[in-house]
């Protein structure tokens, strides 16, 4: 990142979207409420962009969505269509060209889109776009998308051009969309990442999540269709539905329910909070070990924790839980660390110990995952010089020892500590007593879906899409587009 050491010891998710039709009011402050309830999603940018039916506007900032709008910015936002967007990035860079949500104008009008995902053929469609005389402003895909849909609707209507840009676009996405008034969702044909369709009092929204609709007091209605587009009513009235693109197969990324929602959302009609608590009870049945405490790793560790207690106590296990770590909630994850010895600072500055709960026990530690195994080495020496006989650790996921194409930010297997070591190599180099992870069945267990309807790529290497270098893990390929011969160079 220019300008801040990076803090990639946790995984993070690359965006959130939100899309609002109203029948008589603006948009704008309740996608900035729902922003809000999507912020843990993204955290370098967040914008708006209005329709008023008859132009669009726009606000997009770098920064928490608290910094990037005042009262001023919502003012200037008229209009009861529009859509929101958060980003933390993986594919552009980290400035203002690559913030969302991306607006485009042309012959037809202009649009604003928002994406959460990641296309893997973007360099493609980008270079044919170029060849016919589109200039692009950014490097990220999500102007590819504009682009491409913007070329489609100078000469369709609007479902036929979306569908024909899904048919030459490959990867994963959820879009939100503001075109001629209209606000549109839309989701891959795999269903890799959320988007959920919500009732508010006087109209309709599309989000990632369903806590944003909670945020609105509204009613989740259920989950957009992996290959839906959903057209909100310009009057809040309603909406249409079409089925643009069909897979075999779903494709749904399992670490959303692990890690990157929010506990309180429902994703794909599973409550996220009841998913890891049933993954930790689960960790109970593979790897449990009696200790004196079972302690999480806050935030993200605590439903796992509860689970896995829940389940050792039936069995007569004497574990009490206890929240053994408290957590700083005002040093956010882009702390500046210059140095080593401010890096392993920083963890001390995040998370410190309660000392008569550690002091004497035999501990488990519970985490949704491990990445680097940074962090979860000096946690574990901060709970020894807190006073505990033993630290096992047991993880909500199983090793993830392959990058992520679809949007989070794993990029090369070097960053990986379990891409080249055994469990036994990573439970050394964190200093644990034991390591267990959960399995990849406890997985399809939880979430009440086979392995072949998720996306475990990170965790198999094996991926459910056509990606240059990379094993595929079933019969899939990328849309063989038309690029003029030469152009890439």
């Amino acid at each position: 990142m220019p300008g801040k050491a990076k803090l990639a010891n946790k995984l993070r998710e690359k965006c959130g979207v939100v899309g609002i039709s109203l029948s008589d009011r603006d948009a704008a402050r309740p996608l900035y409420y729902s922003l809000y309830a999507l912020q843990h999603r993204g955290q370098e940018s967040a914008g708006i962009v209005t329709h008023d039916g008859f132009q669009q506007h726009e606000h997009v900032e770098m920064g928490l969505v608290g910094d990037a709008f005042d009262e001023d910015d919502i003012a200037q936002l008229p209009g009861p269509q529009g859509i929101g967007h958060v980003r933390y990035p993986t594919a552009g860079g980290v400035n203002e060209c690559c913030a969302q949500p991306f607006s485009v104008s042309f012959q037809s009008g202009s649009l604003g889109l928002a994406h959460n995902g990641n296309l893997v053929n973007a360099d493609e469609v980008r270079t044919q776009l170029e060849a016919q005389g589109h200039a692009f402003t950014s490097n990220g895909d999500t102007e590819v998308i504009a682009h491409d849909l913007a070329r489609n609707l100078l000469d369709d209507g609007l479902v036929s051009a979306v569908r024909e840009t899904v048919e030459r676009i490959h990867g994963s996405y959820s879009l939100t969309i503001t075109y001629g008034g209209k606000v549109l969702g839309l989701r891959d044909p795999q269903g890799n990442r959320p988007l959920v369709l919500g009732e508010i009092d006087d109209g309709y929204i599309l989000a990632s999540e369903s806590s944003a609709i909670d945020t609105l007091g509204g009613e989740r209605i259920r989950d957009v269709e992996p290959g839906e587009l959903v057209i909100l009513e310009p009057d809040g009235e309603g909406y249409e539905s079409y089925h643009v693109a069909d897979a075999p197969q779903t494709a749904h990324c399992f670490f959303e329910h692990v890690y990157f929602a929010r506990p309180d959302s429902v994703l794909d009609d599973r409550l996220v909070y009841e998913v890891r608590r049933e993954l930790g009870r689960q960790l109970w049945e593979e790897s449990g070990i009696e200790t004196d405490v079972v302690m999480p790793v806050p935030d993200s560790g605590r439903a796992f924790a509860t689970g896995y207690a829940e389940a050792a106590g039936e069995d007569g296990a004497k574990t009490e839980f206890a929240e053994g770590l408290m957590k700083n909630r005002y040093v956010g994850r882009t702390f500046i660390m210059p140095t080593q010895g401010e890096r392993e600072q920083a963890v001390r500055l995040k998370l410190n110990p309660i000392k008569s709960t550690i002091d004497g026990k035999t501990v488990t530690l519970i985490d949704d995952s491990i990445v680097r195994g940074t962090t979860s080495t000096q946690l574990i020496e901060l709970l020894y010089e807190a006073g505990a006989e033993e630290v096992h650790v047991r993880i909500g996921s199983p090793p993830i020892i392959a990058p992520c194409y679809m949007g989070i930010d794993m990029k090369t297997r070097e960053e990986l500590i379990a891409a080249d070591q055994s469990i036994a190599d990573i439970r050394d180099e964190i200093g644990a007593d034991s390591l267990q992870y959960i399995s990849i069945d406890a997985i399809t267990e939880a979430l009440g879906r086979s392995e072949t309807d998720l996306c475990l790529g990170c965790v198999t290497g094996e991926y459910p899409y056509d990606i240059e270098g990379e094993e595929r893990d079933r019969d899939i390929s990328r849309p063989d587009l038309d690029v003029p011969e030469g152009a890439a160079d």
